[in-house]
C-alpha cells in the first residue's frame, strides 16, 4: 500500500490495501478503496476524488481528473476523464454505467 496524498478527509476505507497505489491531490470525506487500485498522475496531474466516493478493486483513475462526489469507478474499469457526481463508470475506457441521484 502506499499512499503520496496531501490532503485526505475523515473517514477513507482501505479494504485490501494489497497493491494499491494512490497520488491524488486530494481525496474526500468517507472514501472506499480496494484492493490493486491505482490512483494516480499520467504526467499532466493528479485526479481529485470527491467525497463518498467507491473505487473498486483492480481500477486506474488517472490523470489531471476530477471523480465527483457519490461516484462509483467498477472493478478494473480505467477512467482517464472526469467523473460525474453519481455516476456508476466501468470498462476500458470507462464509460457511464449509469448515474444516481446522490
Amino acid at each position: 500500500l502506499f499512499i503520496e496524498t496531501p490532503e485526505i478527509g475523515g473517514g477513507l476505507f482501505i479494504q485490501h490495501g494489497f497493491a494499491t497505489m494512490i497520488a491524488a491531490r486530494s481525496i474526500g470525506e468517507n472514501c472506499w478503496i480496494n484492493q490493486q487500485v491505482t490512483i494516480g498522475h499520467t504526467g499532466n496531474g493528479c485526479p481529485v476524488i470527491g467525497n463518498n466516493v467507491m473505487v473498486t478493486c483492480g481500477a486506474k483513475v488517472l490523470g489531471d481528473i476530477t471523480v465527483g462526489d457519490g461516484a462509483i469507478i467498477g472493478a478494473n474499469a480505467v477512467v482517464v476523464k472526469d467523473v460525474e457526481p453519481g455516476t456508476v463508470m466501468g470498462g476500458v475506457p470507462a464509460k457511464v454505467i449509469r448515474k444516481r441521484e446522490i
